[in-house]
């Protein structure tokens, strides 16, 4: 089947309230075909509630818009049977083997010539020498790929993978992202949920929503600068040992949004240059510490945007 023309994911202001409060308000996303977009946010942010508002298995509370074509809303069964949506916790069988678990996907989606289609898939994701191995008794990052292979037995055009590569080892995860941009070479579009930075820079774009609202869209570069975040980095031998009792003093210091351990580096952010400096001059002299200025990262920018988001849930607690 053809696909249709325009973006692969086109809605707008999606909104779905539990107890009356919402935990998705008011999102707008576009994602064009072909592209890896990133949907980053903490933990209850509203990210498996979003992807699953475009999967067509939950329906929203307001708000309307298009995947691969089809209405939310209206077309919402077509929508599940067109798309390939990846849970956070892998769902297939573990007493079944992997041919067997892929069987079983395809007699779901009916397809024709099925045994042909496994035996593709098999090929594809790189299983076909694991066929006959318990899903049970894969590793975790085996199980991933068997996931994914699920998705992809009926040759949808839209992947929704949610927080597809927690829990998995650095290799696996190399591995997984070679396979998606593979897919997105061929036309494929991915929503990805992920909590790694590193797998946020590869993607083509990102949307990193907090307490149900969208905070920032767009490229890495595009996010990172219009931030407007001035970064100083504090390096040195103690630098570490002055972590504990330097955190918890800059973040009350007027001018400072973030501040944010890594490794034996401090980054402390804000938008006022001359504020942030200020702000550090106490520490500035201090022996075996040096404090330089420097870039702004994706992680400098998504926590300072974390520290200036509404929790929806304290928001509530005190109507």
């Amino acid at each position: 089947m053809t696909p249709a023309a325009g973006p692969a994911i086109d809605v707008r202001g999606l909104t779905k309230r539990y107890g009356g409060r919402a935990v998705v308000d008011d999102i707008a996303l576009a994602v064009q075909r072909g592209r890896i977009c990133g949907f980053l946010g903490p933990n209850g942010s509203g990210k498996t509630t979003t992807i699953r508002m475009l999967c067509g298995l939950l329906t929203p509370d307001a708000g309307s818009g298009t995947c691969l074509g089809l209405d939310i809303r209206a077309d919402a069964m077509q929508i599940r049977r067109q798309v390939g949506y990846m849970t956070q916790r892998f769902g297939l069988y573990e007493d079944l083997s992997i041919r067997e678990n892929l069987d079983f996907v395809g007699r779901l989606y009916e397809l024709p010539r099925r045994r042909e289609a496994v035996d593709r898939t098999l090929e594809r994701l790189g299983l076909a020498a694991r066929q006959k191995q318990l899903a049970g008794t894969l590793s975790g990052g085996w199980k991933q790929r068997l996931a994914l292979a699920a998705c992809l037995m009926h040759e949808p055009q839209l992947l929704l993978l949610d927080e597809p590569t927690a829990g998995v080892d650095p290799k696996a995860r190399r591995d997984f992202w070679d396979q998606i941009h593979a897919l997105a070479a061929d036309g494929i579009t991915v929503l990805v949920s992920t909590h790694y930075m590193d797998e946020a820079e590869r993607c083509h774009e990102l949307a990193y929503i907090a307490y149900g609202r969208m905070l920032a869209r767009g490229t890495q570069r595009e996010i990172i600068d219009a931030s407007g975040l001035v970064v100083w980095a504090l390096h040195g031998d103690d630098a570490g040992a002055a972590h504990a009792t330097l955190v918890e003093a800059l973040k009350q210091r007027p001018g400072v949004l973030s501040v944010a351990a890594f490794g034996n580096t401090l980054h402390v952010a804000g938008r006022d240059a001359l504020a942030l400096e200020a702000a550090i001059a106490p520490w500035r002299q201090q022996s075996g510490l040096q404090w330089v200025p420097t870039a702004a990262n994706l992680e400098d920018v998504f926590i300072s945007l974390i520290g200036q988001a509404a929790d929806n849930f304290a928001v509530q607690a005190s109507a």
